[in-house]
């Protein structure tokens, strides 16, 4: 039998860092042959995860350039996206999650007409530009998407909503938590010095993680304002915050933050060391999506600085709640965190709704099984 060969396309540090598990699942998979191809729409920040993970690329189209539009990382990935595959000719292609190099490349997997595995499927918020551009892009994935990987129930009843096939859409769990298993060491030692000299008996990290195109500006401000409001309230509390490298991000945290004591402001992460410095933290505020689903399993409560979120379950779980993006509206959540230690335990003991760490398994399986390759489906993951 000739090997099946699976095409995974990603270009930026979260998709890197949630199909890594699943890389490493197919390659080590008898009669596979996994192709990782990268568009680089963000660059170091991906390298880092490759080399976290040991995974090598055997193509990297390196699009990144200072100042890219939308428009420019969506046509830069399309044109280097039909030469690769041209060349490689794979059966399927994966793609995971909501950003532009997934719209790419499902696209160009439709324009030759290769079957698309959607990671992380089913996600929405219901309102297109609320996050942008990731909202219209997870819908156009599941238009394409031949087999849909959704991380819930809740991800899966709402593709089932928009009319699509239900044997095409499979409940796994998320990736990312399997990712976590190999991540999260009780005795790291952090790579940073500055990290390395935090005392995290004697004080209460909070963890900050803000850089979504949406909450660029204004949003962005009232967030700043509203972590100084924290600091001069709480003398017992310490901020770090790993700042995003694009420009509108740092010279807006960088005019607000960077001059008081109690405030760490950090290059980006590697996921190795991010992932351990959130199961340190007292608690994560955070306009990201992966940090929702992560945060849970380390039992770390977490406030989403966004008005709305595309994974509901956390707050219905109780493992986050909704602070949005107004100066009041954030202290008053993360002040209720910090002064009821009763409601603070009920966060951080509440289960996490997003996978049981076996979701790469689950989807090798399902991939082999449309090809013929496996006699059964497995089951699906459940809360």
């Amino acid at each position: 039998m000739s090997l099946l060969k699976i095409m995974s396309i990603i270009g930026t540090r979260p998709e890197a860092i949630k199909m890594a598990p699943l890389i490493r699942v197919l390659r080590g998979t008898a009669g596979v042959e996994e192709v990782l191809c990268l568009t680089a729409q963000h660059r170091e920040m991906l390298d880092q995860v490759l080399s976290l993970f040991n995974l090598t690329a055997r193509h990297d189209l390196n699009i990144m350039k200072e100042g890219q539009s939308l428009t420019h990382i969506t046509a830069r990935a399309l044109e280097g996206l039909e030469e690769v595959i041209l060349r490689e000719k794979p059966q399927m292609i994966l793609v995971q999650g909501d950003t532009t190099t997934t719209l790419a490349g499902s696209l160009a997997a439709f324009y030759h007409k290769i079957p698309v595995g959607h990671v992380e499927a089913g996600l929405r918020t219901g309102d297109k530009y609320a996050p942008f551009p990731e909202e219209i892009n997870r819908r156009l994935n599941s238009v394409v998407a031949d087999l849909h990987f959704a991380p819930t129930p809740a991800s899966r009843d709402n593709l089932l909503q928009e009319g699509l096939a239900p044997d095409k859409i499979f409940v796994t769990g998320n990736t990312v938590l399997d990712a976590l298993k190999t991540t999260v060491q009780p005795g790291f030692v952090f790579p940073d010095p500055l990290l390395r000299k935090i005392d995290f008996q004697a004080c209460r990290v909070l963890l900050v993680e803000a850089h979504r195109r949406e909450n660029m500006g204004s949003p962005l401000e009232e967030i700043c304002l509203a972590l100084l409001d924290l600091l001069r309230a709480f003398d017992d509390t310490l901020l770090v915050f790993p700042v995003h490298r694009n420009p509108a991000v740092r010279g807006t945290v960088y005019k607000y933050l960077r001059e008081h004591p109690r405030v760490l402001l950090l290059e980006p992460l590697d996921p190795l060391s991010f992932h351990n410095l959130m199961a340190r933290s007292y608690f994560i505020l955070t306009d990201s999506g992966g940090i929702q689903e992560e945060a849970p399993s380390l039992g770390r409560p977490v406030l989403v600085l966004r008005d709305l979120t595309e994974r509901p379950e956390a707050l219905e779980a109780g493992t986050a709640l909704l602070a949005g993006t107004k100066r009041e509206s954030i202290f008053k959540k993360a002040s209720g965190l910090l002064q009821d230690s009763a409601a603070y335990g009920a966060m951080a003991r509440a289960a996490n709704p997003y996978g049981d760490g076996r979701a790469s398994e689950r989807i090798c399986q399902i991939i082999l099984h449309y090809f013929g390759r496996s006699p059964s489906l497995p089951e699906p993951f459940e809360p």
